[in-house]
């Protein structure tokens, strides 16, 4: 994206002033889940997010947004992963909860009175903002109720294989929109890498995070059955 290319709409996102240092490095800290006992190397493999991202989370702005904010947050992290990849960069922020409404208002996928409100947004939303803002086509994955998650997980492989993004989750049963940094198979088992944005307060470190469970391998299997999952995968390398 040459200068002259970015967005007046990108351009009018303001550069915002958090009260502490929001957490990166995330991926490297985080352990893979255990090998099985006598799994081959050819067995597992993992795959992560490559490059860094921000953890936006519940309130990290001094904005509350306790219990319909966590797609926002979700897609503020994802706006960070982006943003760096932007040869231009110096000229795009990423947005508040309410700049991201008002994109949504402008292209007319909300009316007016959802700027301001308390509305929850989903994968296509999520879709629709970064396309709008900064011109990253994304791909909507679907799965059914009557899917197994596990049948996806090898387009999720090959996705992390070939860009290395960052990954928005979001159900209907399962409504806690989440992010996924990346994807571990062992023969036996498949986990996503859940980047959980649901924590309040000031995380002390990434250990933390960790230990309370706001960053983890998560089974596929310990996912909600009677939930459909809509995951929005940015395409840019």
């Amino acid at each position: 994206m040459a200068q002259c290319d970015v967005k007046d709409e990108a351009k009018a996102i303001t550069h915002k002033t958090y009260e502490y240092e929001l957490m990166h490095n995330i991926v490297g800290i985080v352990q893979p889940p255990s090998v099985p006992q006598f799994a081959s190397q050819a067995d597992f493999e993992t795959h992560l997010t490559r490059e860094d991202f921000l953890y936006y989370h519940y309130g990290c702005d001094g904005f509350r947004d306790h219990g319909w904010g966590c797609a926002y947050r979700t897609l503020q992290s994802m706006i960070s992963w982006i943003l760096p990849k932007r040869h231009w960069q110096s000229l795009l922020n990423v947005p508040s909860l309410r700049e991201i409404q008002q994109t949504l208002v402008r292209i007319e996928d909300k009316p007016s009175r959802f700027v301001g409100s308390r509305d929850w947004i989903g994968a296509l939303e999520v879709f629709y903002t970064v396309d709008t803002l900064y011109d990253v086509p994304c791909k909507i994955l679907h799965v059914t109720r009557s899917e197994d998650l596990a049948q996806h997980i090898p387009e999720l492989v090959k996705y992390f294989r070939d860009f290395g993004g960052f990954v928005m989750m979001g159900g209907d049963m399962d409504a806690a929109s989440k992010g996924i940094a990346g994807v571990h198979t062992n023969g036996k088992d498949s986990y996503l890498l859940i980047v959980d944005p649901h924590y309040s307060g000031i995380p002390s470190s990434i250990k933390d995070l960790i230990n309370n469970g706001y960053i983890r391998w998560q089974n596929t299997k310990e996912f909600v059955d009677s939930s459909f999952y809509n995951l929005c995968l940015p395409y840019l390398k």
